[in-house]
């Protein structure tokens, strides 16, 4: 009778499996996910002035 082997690389390997089998079974269910972006877009080049320049006549 052998003992199975618990080594951190099968432990990882394992874990990763398991995440990309989750990632799959999320990709069926809800189609294709939109690419990673941040939060927030990058002006460019835009200083505070120009926002307060372009600022729309109703927000003061």
């Amino acid at each position: 009778m052998s003992e199975p082997v618990d080594d951190a690389a099968t432990v990882a390997a394992e874990e990763a499996a398991k995440e990309a089998a989750r990632r799959r079974r999320l990709a069926e269910v809800f189609g294709e996910v939109l690419p990673e972006a941040p939060d927030e877009p990058t002006a460019a080049g835009r200083d505070d002035q120009w926002y307060l320049d372009n600022r729309p006549p109703h927000h003061g």
